[in-house]
């Protein structure tokens, strides 16, 4: 292989699929970024047999010249050491050339370095999936789903299906939900699917994760294939693959409540602020909860006690409060990841008792919803 190639092209690839590999693998390979170069550009590929992600460097890109293919060829390279390489060579122009047992020379203006390479026959194929059933999301929204789901997915292996977020196709509709078990983010989205194309899948929180740090901030579509154990996230010049969790996501439907005893509107930003204020003095404790209380006239009060450091209470007006008198105790992480994904101004909060779960959800759609369990105080 013989190539030259544009430096910042070759870094921002570079840097996308690095976030696919790991350096704990039991694949030693898998700790390198594959580089194919063909006639029609450069692919590179990095995989840590959970996700595996490709980005390719087109010949040119708006005119200007990309990458220049003197000798096709492939190679795997060390990614730590390749990664960083590329981000302080010294000049614009990058010559990457194999030699012999895989060396490979990596110039540019007057700084080489020769790396130790292995051979990429012996890289993994990655997944050939057979794009059937394909729906888009453009790449803004698909980030603003993850955003207000994936945080609410479970860190603890104890139920590993948990640390996934559900992803439910069926009449035109995306219908994500993330939970550990103590509280639950929903999203749903109008797609355009086809009406035979239904899915019910859990793609794993990290692998979303990562997908939203790489992918671009603007409209352009994401084109979305999902097979038994694989899903295929792709967009212009990149594809990302990541393996579906095995088992059943439980039925979060029935967790939902239909009725509530108290509902109050409040403004989701003070809200936000008067919880983060109330956890200051909490957030010491292992437990960092709030305690919500309604007083006559649509006043609600905001309160902590943490007994070794002190109290803290703080009054805001609720924009309406209709229903029971209602006294709640809560964690305020919850509470304030909730209000962050909310984007509304205004939310609705419905309770149905002190004990049982309450929901979170923007006054004018029913596109969102955060579900939170109250904690027992005594």
């Amino acid at each position: 292989m013989n190539i030259s190639i544009d430096r910042e092209a070759l870094a921002r690839s570079v840097q996308d699929v690095m976030k696919a590999v790991s350096t704990r693998t039991t694949i030693p390979i898998l700790t390198g970024i594959k580089l194919t170069a063909t006639a029609l550009g450069v692919t590179l590929t990095g995989s840590d047999s959970d996700i595996s992600i490709e980005s390719f460097i087109p010949l040119e890109k708006e005119g200007r010249l990309l990458v220049d293919v003197k000798r096709p060829g492939s190679i795997v390279l060390q990614a730590r050491f390749f990664a960083e390489i590329v981000k302080k060579l010294p000049q614009q122009t990058v010559e990457i050339e194999t030699e012999d047992n895989f060396l490979t020379v990596i110039r540019s203006g007057h700084s080489e370095f020769r790396l130790n390479g292995l051979n990429a026959d012996e890289y993994p194929r990655l997944p050939q999936i057979e794009e059937e059933n394909v729906f888009q999301i453009p790449a803004d929204l698909l980030k603003t789903i993850i955003r207000q789901t994936v945080f609410a997915v479970s860190t603890s292996e104890t139920r590993p299906i948990l640390t996934g977020v559900n992803w439910k196709v069926e009449n035109n509709e995306l219908v994500c939900t993330a939970t550990d078990s103590h509280r639950l983010a929903m999203r749903k989205v109008k797609i355009e699917a086809g009406h035979a194309v239904s899915y019910n899948v859990v793609i794993p929180g990290k692998s979303l994760n990562e997908l939203s740090k790489i992918l671009d901030d603007g409209s352009a579509p994401v084109d979305i294939v999902i097979t038994a154990n694989q899903v295929l996230f792709k967009a212009e010049h990149l594809l990302f693959f990541s393996r579906l969790l095995d088992g059943n996501y439980p039925e979060t439907a029935r967790l939902i409540p239909t009725e509530s005893k108290t509902t109050m509107t409040v403004n989701a930003k003070e809200f936000l602020q008067a919880i983060d204020r109330a956890s200051l003095l909490a957030r010491e404790g292992r437990n960092n909860v709030v305690k919500l209380t309604t007083l006559p006239g649509g006043l609600l009060e905001i309160s902590s006690v943490s007994p070794e450091i002190g109290k803290v209470t703080e009054q805001l007006q609720a924009e309406s409060l209709e229903g029971e008198e209602l006294n709640i105790s809560f964690s305020a992480k919850y509470m304030m990841d909730a209000l962050r994904t909310l984007d509304g101004t205004d939310i609705q909060i419905s309770f149905t008792g002190a004990m049982r779960p309450f929901v979170l959800r923007p006054l004018y759609t029913d596109s969102m919803l955060q579900l939170i369990l109250p904690v027992r105080t005594y």
